[in-house]
């Protein structure tokens, strides 16, 4: 007669056989088994391969649509303004309110997606779009006072989409228009007619890696030259804006990388110089003299993965560098003597810490810096502060927390701050080094994203979201 087995016993044998099954079963699994290794393109960016096989004919195509509007006397001619630090000198007055309604829409244009922002010359907009349905980057010019598009020159690009496409501000003079594209295509044209005068393409020519997110370098012309970081063969390049001439090309011998970082021109210890930002750290390059083009000095403290931000040059010689993703912030003090610069770090802490930023460059007003802090900066997130860069760390006031303002955009015009939040709200604020001091607050569109650079001349202020560029008019 066979033994009776209890319940309890079959329960504990199916118990243990649950146990020895899940056991296999961990020991065998391999948890990264549906994960890929990170590849050339798994980005949603175009490979290196396949950029090198792609034949792009800089500035082929061109089209025009109308003569040139009736010449306005102010310009906003580059990113951050004429003097770099985003604050118009016009002596237009502006108004300080909305009276409870949004100001009227002069005119609106839905462009290709992407955050590249307006530059403006005497009543001329001029913007670098992506056409998604022709695939290209479009140089496109409009009138400032009605919004009619005059010209459009571009060429054919493969750009994927990855979190929009377009992302500078083109640099313009009473000449040249120079602009930079998503992939470092660099296109140089005469301002009155839109001829082509020359391209470069850095992503080939110099074998550069294009930053995440695409090239957010905004191009600059310095007396007639195109200043450049290409961040491959070689740092930063001068080009001849008339004849497409290399005149210089500095060294790479770091093996620093482009950021989305824009090159800063700056005086200091009696030299100009321009300072860049890189992926790897920091640096100041002679901008005139016999030695034009060679590294005055370099810092790698500063060395992030992803920077967005200008490095901010204040006149005393300190440089206020921040960037996005957990980086924060850090100041540097310049010195020389006999003709040699030093650079030491004076401060360096997270975003939580201090004054920092993701995308947007802080502004200077009365020797203070004014930004909106990134998401993680703890219970100051996206708040507008204001710090003295003798000590960042020290916030002096915030915009408190129900003043909270995203990744958008910020410019002072006619002593006031003009501060679009992500959503398409723009509010107004009186700036001060005591206190936060809001005029008044709008919704101007419904936003998103809206966080490319904004541009303002003679009363007209431009600006836009991911996809769609509005103006207003300001003028009180």
């Amino acid at each position: 007669m066979s033994p009776k087995i209890s319940g309890k016993t079959i329960v504990f044998v199916l118990f243990i056989a649950a146990v020895l099954t899940v056991l296999v079963w961990w020991i065998v699994k391999n948890p990264v088994s549906e994960l890929t290794e990170s590849l050339p393109g798994t980005d949603n960016r175009v490979s290196r391969a396949d950029s090198i096989l792609e034949v792009i004919n800089i500035g082929e195509h061109f089209e025009r649509f109308g003569e040139a509007p009736p010449a306005l006397s102010e310009t906003w001619p580059r990113f951050r303004g004429i003097d770099f630090d985003n604050i118009s000198k016009s002596p237009v007055k502006l108004i300080d309110g909305f009276n409870g309604r949004a100001p009227e829409i002069l005119w609106s244009y839905e462009l290709g997606e992407g955050h590249a922002g307006p530059a403006i010359y005497k009543g001329t907009v001029y913007l670098l779009d992506y056409d998604e349905g022709k695939r290209a980057d479009m140089l496109r010019c409009f009138s400032l006072a009605d919004g009619k598009e005059i010209w459009r020159r571009w060429y054919r690009i493969n750009v994927k989409r990855n979190h929009g496409m377009s992302r500078t501000v083109p640099a313009v003079t009473k000449d040249f228009i120079l602009t930079i594209g998503p992939r470092s295509h660099v296109m140089c044209l005469d301002r009155e007619d839109g001829d082509f005068l020359w391209g470069l393409d850095i992503e080939k020519d110099y074998e550069t890696e294009i930053p995440f997110w695409y090239t957010g370098q905004c191009p600059l012309i310095d007396k007639g030259k195109a200043i450049l970081a290409t961040g491959g063969k070689a740092m930063i390049i001068a080009v001849d804006c008339a004849t497409g001439e290399i005149l210089w090309e500095t060294p790479n011998e770091l093996g620093w990388k482009m950021s989305h970082s824009s090159i800063m021109p700056y005086t200091f210890g009696g030299r100009r110089m321009y300072v860049y930002s890189a992926v790897g750290g920091v640096m100041g390059i002679a901008a005139d003299g016999p030695d034009e083009g060679t590294v005055l000095w370099s810092s790698s403290e500063w060395n992030h993965s992803v920077v967005a931000p200008s490095p901010v040059c204040l006149p005393d010689g300190k440089i206020f560098l921040t960037a996005g993703y957990g980086a924060g912030s850090m100041v540097l003090q310049l010195g020389v003597e006999n003709g040699k610069y030093t650079a030491e770090v004076l401060q360096e802490y997270k975003p939580k810490d201090g004054l920092a930023c993701e995308q947007q460059t802080p502004l200077v007003f009365e020797n203070h810096l004014l930004a909106v802090l990134p998401k993680d900066a703890a219970t100051l997130r996206n708040q507008l502060v204001c710090v003295h860069p003798d000590d960042c760390t020290n916030i002096i006031w915030s915009s408190g927390k129900t003043s909270r303002f995203g990744l958008g955009p910020y410019m002072i015009a006619d002593g006031k701050i003009f501060l679009l939040s992500d959503d398409g709200t723009l509010t107004i604020i009186r700036p001060s080094v005591r206190k936060y001091l809001q005029m008044d607050q709008v919704k101007i569109f419904d936003g998103h994203d809206a966080w490319a650079p904004l541009a303002i001349a003679d009363g007209y202020l431009v600006l836009r979201d991911s996809k769609r560029m509005v103006c207003i008019k300001i003028k009180a």
